[in-house]
């Protein structure tokens, strides 16, 4: 069973930067997109970036020109970069890659924003 794992979160000021990664166990075939979401308390769960097998990027209005999706095909991972963070971006991140046969979730990583 392939899994998810996400890293790279914890706690950063306001203006602050934290990259995100979530690299696959092993290797998922068909993959049409690799998505990253949040879940903040009492919220729910948004998507935040997108990016296709195309290589196109899309992105919450909210964190549009300050996060950054990537992803390396060689490494099996796909990449957050947030920059310029705001309190209001603090909550669990999550992966979330679909593939033809399903979608794959990681566990979370907590980004906790502080003013």
């Amino acid at each position: 069973q392939v899994q998810l794992v996400e890293s790279g979160g914890g706690l950063v000021q306001a203006g602050g930067s934290l990259r995100l990664s979530c690299a696959a166990s092993g290797r998922i075939f068909s993959i049409n997109a690799m998505d990253w979401y949040r879940q903040a308390p009492g919220k729910q769960r948004e998507l935040v970036a997108r990016i296709t097998s195309g290589g196109r990027t899309n992105y919450a209005d909210s964190v549009k020109g300050r996060f950054t999706i990537s992803r390396d095909n060689a490494k099996n991972t796909v990449y957050l970069q947030m920059n310029s963070l705001k309190p209001e971006d603090t909550a669990v991140y999550y992966c979330n890659w679909v593939a033809i046969v399903g979608d794959y979730w990681g566990q979370g990583t907590q980004v906790t924003v502080s003013s």
